[in-house]
């Protein structure tokens, strides 16, 4: 198969490293993803949950097309959508790495097993934390040169080049400030900590979006804790969740019914096990309306939760 190198005459306009064009069809490649980050992760490729809760200090491999799209983890205040994530990105032998302004999830390292050259290619790509310069800022809009320095990188000709992905090479997340959670009906509210008061017993209400740390979670897709970052309280449903119960903040524990909780793929936050979701109490976005477990039903716009 004829390798690709992009040149000064060949300017691809608009088109991500996460493109599926007829172009990248067809050639295929094995990936190794390696977990180094202090707990499980989930793995994403090109917007689809691929591996869930991956151990930490454990590898996965996988055959796929280089035009899947990007693979990231929506762990440490990611979004599963991958907003706010680090993502690698691939098209034929050029690679590279894509973050957002501001903060940082996770660091990444991505490095074809083929022996860097002098001039550069076949290079490690790596990203440690929200000032590095090897990473795109937002999926470039112009697909660079071959020759260009980073954070564009370049592997050739070979096609079947084995290709290691890295989260949290130094075995530490970054810091990360947590994401909004907003109920279904409205972006502009989120899910608030009551007066900012991080105790035991707080109650969990809906509140304006204020940008504050009572309104910034962690929560990933799949079996979940929703915590507060920066914190060690976790979203509790107390001993004898029912319909109708109010949701508070309570110091996290492991394996605690309570607070073990099922991000779902419509969207439903609900208490893994008990039948019961999180829910917007009669629907009212009114300031200091406390939340509450209810019993889950499809279609229900009062328990669909959006990050």
């Amino acid at each position: 198969m004829t390798t690709f190198k992009c040149t000064n005459t060949l300017r691809l306009v608009a088109l991500s490293f996460a493109a599926t064009s007829v172009l990248g069809q067809g050639l295929e490649r094995m990936y190794v993803v390696h977990n180094t980050c202090p707990g499980p992760i989930n793995v994403f490729i090109g917007g689809q949950l691929e591996t869930t809760a991956l151990p930490t200090r454990h590898a996965i491999s996988k055959v796929a097309n280089v035009a899947a799209g990007f693979w990231y983890t929506d762990a440490n205040g990611g979004r599963y959508t991958g907003v706010g994530t680090v993502r690698a990105g691939f098209w034929l032998n050029n690679y590279g790495i894509i973050r957002d302004a501001g903060q940082i999830n996770t660091g990444m390292w991505v490095a074809p097993r083929q022996e860097p050259s002098p001039d550069g290619t076949c290079s490690r790509a790596e990203c440690a934390d929200a000032s590095c310069t090897d990473a795109f800022v937002g999926v470039p809009q112009v697909f660079p040169n071959a020759t260009s320095p980073p954070p564009f990188h370049y592997c050739g000709p070979a096609t079947n080049i084995t290709v290691d992905i890295t989260f949290c090479p130094d075995g530490t997340f970054p810091p990360n400030s947590g994401i909004e959670i907003h109920p279904g009906s409205s972006v502009t509210k989120c899910l608030d900590v009551r007066g900012a008061n991080f105790a035991n017993g707080t109650p969990v209400q809906i509140y304006d979006c204020n940008g504050t740390k009572a309104q910034k979670w962690f929560v990933i897709r799949g079996s979940t804790k929703v915590q507060l970052a920066g914190t060690n309280f976790c979203l509790d449903a107390g001993s004898s969740p029912a319909s109708g119960v109010g949701l508070k903040i309570w110091q996290c524990y492991n394996n605690l019914a309570a607070q073990q909780w099922f991000y779902t793929d419509d969207n439903r936050i609900d208490l893994e096990g008990q039948g019961q979701c999180m829910d917007l109490t009669n629907g009212v976005l009114t300031n200091s309306n406390q939340v509450q477990t209810w019993q889950c039903t499809n279609f229900n716009n009062n328990q669909v939760w959006n990050v």
